[in-house]
């Protein structure tokens, strides 16, 4: 089950951060994964989460929302939607999730003619 929370903002929207387990070719076979999503409130954030792929995307309660540090995050990136593979180290620095997402493409030889 996805652990997560959510912030309300001054100006009306939300952060929602999840923990989910990381893909099996990304990150590595049940890694842990943050992901944080700004939007005009919960419904719209687990929205764009579902529509980039995550279909099974759920916050139940408050028990881990975003902390101080994962909200500038969100707040100051153009896509609204960052995570990070290890959520205990602070040290890793946030991706945007098309880099989650992104299907891993095998190098493929040149194959010219003779």
């Amino acid at each position: 089950m996805a652990g997560g929370g959510f912030s309300k903002l001054p100006n009306g929207s939300v952060v929602v951060a999840i923990t989910l387990t990381g893909p099996t070719d990304g990150t590595g076979p049940g890694t842990p994964v943050r992901v944080l999503v700004h939007a005009a409130n919960r419904a719209r954030a687990l929205t764009r989460l579902r529509n980039l792929g995550l279909r099974a995307v759920y916050l139940r309660g408050n028990a881990e929302p975003p902390t101080p540090d994962e909200i500038t995050a969100v707040l100051h990136h153009p896509d609204g939607v960052l995570w990070r593979a290890r959520p205990e180290q602070a040290q890793e620095l946030w991706h945007p999730i098309r880099a989650l997402l992104r299907p891993a493409v095998p190098a493929v030889a040149d194959r010219r003619p003779a």
